[in-house]
């Protein structure tokens, strides 16, 4: 709880930052780029005339530290979203599928593509040591499963897939994919129609199924961005400490629903009179912070408003029920212009 002349400067943090909501998106388009160029890579380096003036102890050198890249931008990715206060993922729910709500099918496949690569990197370890290499070969093709958990992770639950740029390296990875396993699959038949025209004729009708699904049924719907206009459900505490003159009331919390934000607020009143209040509502994910005072009090609620940095006003009415104690019940925070 702050002291009377914390609250009267306006001394009121509330540490939220979108750099690590960035990094965490960053990361695992990232991670997913490498995953497909070295998929691509394992793909080609069966063919040797088309890598015939590669030796093959470099091919494999490169094909193994890209492994281990995509393994660091995918720590990355995991460790940036276990503390993004935007999506707050508990540890469980980061390493158990189907845990958390959050679009839980699709972060599920993340998961599982994620636990199979750790397999896939402890079988590299042990292939020149304990493992037979068949029983190596055939774990080896687990990354095929990978990548394409990883595909369908990020076409469901990135918040960026329907972004022109991201949509582009989706559908050239899946079309580089499909028509080099379609190539790999039928290459021993070089003189065949089937070795010309199935590899395109794949990789086409990938594209088509990534901008069918991309468009349509897994098309990203965002929630506001510091919407001007929003309810939400409020949950949070309110203490007190009641002096013999004035006392102290802090209320901190979260609004969740249309729109994110985390607010505080912090009153110095005195017998029927508000003395000074702090007030303060901060956006999430941007960060964005609008501060103000408390203009009204109520039994169960306050109103009040509030000034971003470019001047935008907002104005703010919370309100809860009598629960007994300190922490809110069946709360509810709206604002508008």
């Amino acid at each position: 709880m702050l002291a009377p002349e914390h609250a009267a400067d306006g001394g009121v943090h509330l540490t939220s930052s979108p750099l690590d909501w960035y990094a965490a998106r960053a990361g695992g388009v990232v991670a997913y780029l490498l995953l497909s160029a070295v998929v691509c890579l394992g793909l080609s380096m069966s063919g040797r005339k088309t890598l015939k003036r590669w030796p093959r102890f470099a091919l494999e050198d490169i094909h193994r530290f890209g492994g281990l890249l995509v393994g660091a931008f995918v720590a990355i990715h995991i460790a940036t979203i276990a503390i993004d206060s935007y999506l707050p993922f508990s540890p469980a729910s980061l390493a158990i599928p189907l845990l958390d709500r959050y679009r839980p099918a699709w972060v599920a496949l993340g998961i599982v593509a994620t636990e199979l690569l750790l397999a896939l990197a402890i079988s590299n370890h042990y292939r020149d040591r304990q493992l037979p290499y068949r029983l190596w070969r055939r774990a080896h093709y687990l990354n095929f499963l990978v990548w394409a958990a990883a595909t369908l992770h990020g076409l469901g639950s990135g918040t960026d897939r329907n972004a022109a740029w991201l949509l582009a390296l989706y559908t050239l990875a899946v079309a580089t994919v499909s028509g080099l396993t379609v190539w790999r699959l039928t290459r021993r038949h070089e003189t065949t129609w089937l070795t010309r025209a199935a590899p395109p004729a794949t990789a086409a009708a990938a594209v088509a199924m990534i901008l069918t699904l991309s468009l349509g049924p897994l098309a990203f719907r965002p929630k506001p961005w510091n919407a001007t206009q929003f309810s939400d459900t409020l949950t949070g505490q309110v203490l007190r400490d009641n002096g013999v003159t004035r006392g102290i009331i802090s209320l901190a919390g979260s609004g969740d629903g249309q729109q994110r934000v985390l607010v505080r607020a912090d009153l110095l009143i005195a017998p029927r009179q508000l003395i000074s209040t702090v007030f303060q509502m901060e956006y999430l994910p941007s960060g964005l912070v609008c501060r103000g005072r408390v203009t009204r009090v109520h039994d169960y609620g306050f109103e009040a408003t509030c000034q971003t940095p470019t001047g935008a006003r907002r104005f703010v009415h919370a309100a809860w029920q009598p629960s007994g104690g300190a922490k809110l019940s069946g709360g509810t925070i709206s604002a508008h212009a």
